[in-house]
């Protein structure tokens, strides 16, 4: 039965070959783009989950009261945290520490040639206990049992040593000789530990000043995660990891909390992290836009099929008499629905396939369309069901329900014009389009914000870099200052440089974190309050480079002694402060160094603006800057940037350069907007396409139904122009319907994005307007295709047509 089934199926897709064609095409369209968005859904939301017990996997949080407002949040924990967890708690199973490289990283010297690794971490003697790794070569047993061992992934493995075996290469880090003891499968896209080179914790540790610094109570350096026992009250620990935490450090300001393995992935209230985070609320807005994405594919199959129902009265009429009956018409039609989901199914993993490249540049992950993939399956058949109820219940119903009598008379088997029905799908279709419209046009005129607010200074022309601490490390205090101000004025006397200033901050865009206000102190201060407060060190040059905007006072003069003592503040310190008038020469003490206020600067975006700008001290310049920032001349970038490179090998001729520009620093920190910006466009562009596509079809049958009439209008005198406002007017008021509709879904949806930023547009009219618009002229030159084709026709064939 079922093969007969799909030879008729297969017989009626062809002999309705446009019909067939615009569905299979806008199925296959819809179910790869879902199928895109649903790979990268799974992927979040799938995130650490494949190590073995990950449910009983946690890692430690630690909560800094700085004071009766302010709360940080850090990942990090003292090293000797773990071993007393382990000892003195019986629910903690297990205990491993990872220190990422994301802050330094290492600089491999292979064959001369000197690479920078950041891509890696230091971890102890149990994380692969804890953690699943798949070892090609080498094992963790003799990684353990070497300090000065290395672990490379694959691609590592083949990038430093490329086919040949790397089990016993050697790689000199600094002043140390490691050797490659393993290489693991390359990480999964869906792991918090992108590390691609792994070194023990027992390397780091051998150097006698780590030690002491790690030993240390008050030093948060690792991420410390704990396997507990399945009969653990996850409850009550964190208090007892506080007790611990607090005894130790002899403090009663901090707390300790835990996050599961499951959950670190979408944490949202660390000050800083290591590790890459997403964003939930934008996943499941996602989540729900694949949906869609289907919804209107299918929603264009049922309206051409429900349109046509009336061509198939003869068809079905002819089974009944013959003695077929209503359940075998409803399987029939619901085989030849799903045979087309099928046949779209098949065309979207070629789209996909080819697709693949372009998405994983795009999202930065690296997804794999592998039929061993067991999520994969369960994507891939989730969407072909989904589209195979949606597409097949309804018009198998109606077509094998239905009365000839009833279909002449407009009526379909629920007592429910089949016009109506069809009229309120498209309105569903190009309401989802125009929203997702408006929340394009939203978020690039968010980016568009963000660019103007920050285009004090062209980025592009600032070049910013670092000299390593370990370098500076060999001089006294005054000695680095005066290290730092040498290779300042050797580059001074280059004709292609413009600027030059040297700071604490290693980034002027993307700040790594503030300081507690506990040592700043000022007339009026309540002695409970001890805000967080960004500190740059800087020197004279730096109001130049950024082009700050003084409010009040003035800015720090060269050789002037007394402004090594001074403090200028942005405006939101000296209101967050509460300083009393006048500010400029009241008494400031910074950090224990007293001196006065000589400045205020209009605040500007040290960080993301996801985050609202707190309150900034900027000091003159002392033995820690060591990040430069060099502003070439108007069209020198490339000389300046050659520059500065033979300036550090006159300087530090052992030592690799390493830069970047700040307008790289700035695309960095806003690169996940920019993701959620692109995929909102693309498929937008692909529901109003569908839509359209959708449009196309209803209006060619439309147009072909009416060909009589058309012809008699034609006769009667009716012009080209009254043929296409015939054939368009009633597409064009379901456009209009769906903008109405779409509206207030538009603003609720795109608020919400708005409310993860601190600094914002305002939503607009004229964005609903606009998308509106746009929409509505891309449906009307759909329409008009078919409307323009049928006013020109011979009216005279018109009329012989039965």
């Amino acid at each position: 039965m079922l093969k007969h089934y799909l030879r008729i199926a297969w017989k009626s897709i062809f002999r309705q070959k446009l019909n067939s064609l615009i569905n299979i095409i806008g199925l296959a369209v819809g179910m790869a783009a879902s199928v895109l968005i649903f790979m990268w859904v799974n992927n979040e939301l799938n995130f650490d989950r494949a190590h073995k017990d990950s449910q009983h996997i946690y890692r430690l949080k630690n909560y800094v009261a700085i004071d009766k407002k302010d709360t940080w949040v850090w990942e990090n924990s003292p090293y000797l945290l773990g071993e007393k967890l382990m000892a003195e708690l019986p629910e903690v199973q297990k205990v491993a520490r990872i220190m990422p490289l994301s802050w330094n990283g290492l600089y491999f010297n292979i064959k001369g040639e000197f690479i920078k690794e950041e891509s890696g971490a230091f971890i102890d003697s149990s994380w692969f206990a804890l953690f699943h790794y798949d070892f090609v070569k080498g094992s963790p047993a003799d990684f353990n049992a070497h300090p000065f061992s290395l672990v490379l992934t694959e691609s590592k493995s083949k990038k430093y040593f490329g086919n040949d075996d790397p089990i016993g290469k050697t790689i000199h880090i600094d002043t140390m000789d490691y050797v490659v003891r393993g290489v693991v499968k390359d990480i999964p896209t869906n792991s918090s530990f992108q590390y691609d080179v792994l070194i023990p914790i027992a390397a780091r540790r051998a150097n006698p000043s780590t030690l002491k610094n790690d030993d240390s109570w008050s030093n948060f350096n690792y991420l410390t995660f704990i396997k507990l026992l399945p009969s653990a009250n996850v409850k009550d620990l964190p208090n007892k990891f506080t007790r611990i935490l607090s005894e130790n450090k002899k403090s009663d300001n901090i707390k300790t909390g835990l996050v599961s393995l499951a959950d670190m992935h979408f944490e949202n209230d660390l000050q800083n992290s290591s590790m890459e985070h997403g964003n939930k609320k934008v996943v499941l807005i996602f989540a729900v836009l694949g949906c869609l994405l289907l919804l209107i594919a299918c929603i264009n199959y049922v309206n051409l099929v429900t349109a046509r129902a009336s061509l198939r009265v003869k068809e079905v009429s002819i089974k009944k008499i013959t003695g077929a009956g209503r359940l075998q018409l409803f399987f029939q039609f619901v085989v030849e629905s799903a045979l087309v989901s099928l046949i779209a199914l098949l065309l979207s993993l070629a789209i996909v396939e080819m697709s693949l490249p372009f998405f994983d540049a795009f999202t930065g992950k690296n997804f794999l369309l592998s039929l061993s993939d067991f999520r994969l399956w369960v994507i891939l058949a989730g969407t072909w069901l989904v589209s195979v109820i949606f597409t097949s219940i309804y018009p198998a119903l109606l077509l094998s329900s239905f009365k000839p009598i009833s279909i002449f008379r407009g009526f379909n088997a629920l007592k429910i014009k089949d016009t109506s029905l069809r009229r309120g799908l498209v309105v569903v279709q190009f309401t989802i389009a125009i929203v997702l419209m408006v929340g394009t046009i939203v978020v690039y005129r968010q980016l568009q914000f963000i660019n103007r607010q920050s285009a004090a200074y062209d980025k592009s022309q600032v070049l910013s870099f670092s000299v390593p601490y370990k370098l500076l490390s060999r001089y006294k205090d005054d000695g680095r200052i005066q290290l730092v101000n040498s290779f300042k004025k050797e580059l001074q006397q280059q004709s292609s440089i413009a600027n030059i200033s040297v700071m604490n901050q290693g980034s002027v865009i993307n700040m790594t974190g503030s300081s507690s206000g506990g040592s700043t102190d000022w007339d009026g201060r309540d002695e409970d309050f001890k805000p967080g407060i960004a500190f740059f060190y800087t020197d004279t040059d730096f109001l130049k480079i950024l082009n700050l905007q003084i409010k009040e006072g003035r800015w720090y003069q060269p050789d002037n002694k007394a402004d090594e003592h001074n403090a200028i503040l942005n405006e939101t310190a000296v209101r967050d402060f509460n300083i009393h008038q006048p500010v400029i020469g009241q008494r400031f003490v910074s950090q224990g160094d007293t001196g006065v206020i000589i400045g205020v600067v209009k605040d500007f975006y040290y960080k993301s603006m996801h985050e609202k700008i707190g309150p900034v001290v900027i000091k003159n310049i002392n033995e820690y800057n060591s990040t430069f920032l060099v502003k070439s001349q108007a069209g020198k970038v490339i000389d300046a940037q050659r520059a500065v490179q033979n300036a550090w090998n006159k300087f530090f001729p052992a030592q690799p350069f390493e830069y970047k520009f700040l307008d790289e620093e700035f695309e960095k920190i806003y690169r996940a907007d920019h993701k959620t910006a692109g995929l909102v466009w693309l498929f937008s562009a692909i529901a109003i396409v569908l839509s359209c596509l959708g449009l196309f079809g209803l209006a060619a049958f439309t147009a072909e139904r009416r060909t009589r009439e058309i012809g008699v209008r034609k006769v009667l005198g009716a012009g080209v122009s009254d043929i296409v406002n015939l054939v368009s007017k009633e597409f064009v008021m379901l456009v209009i319907v769906a903008m109405i509709i779409a509206s207030p879904l538009a603003w609720w949806v795109t608020n919400k994005w708005l409310e993860e930023f601190s600094y914002r547009i305002d939503i607009s009219p004229v964005f609903f307007i606009l998308a509106g618009l746009i929409t509505l002229i891309i449906a009307l030159a759909t329409v008009s295709v078919h409307a323009i084709k049928a006013a020109l026709t011979n009216p005279v064939k018109a009329l012989r047509t039965e």
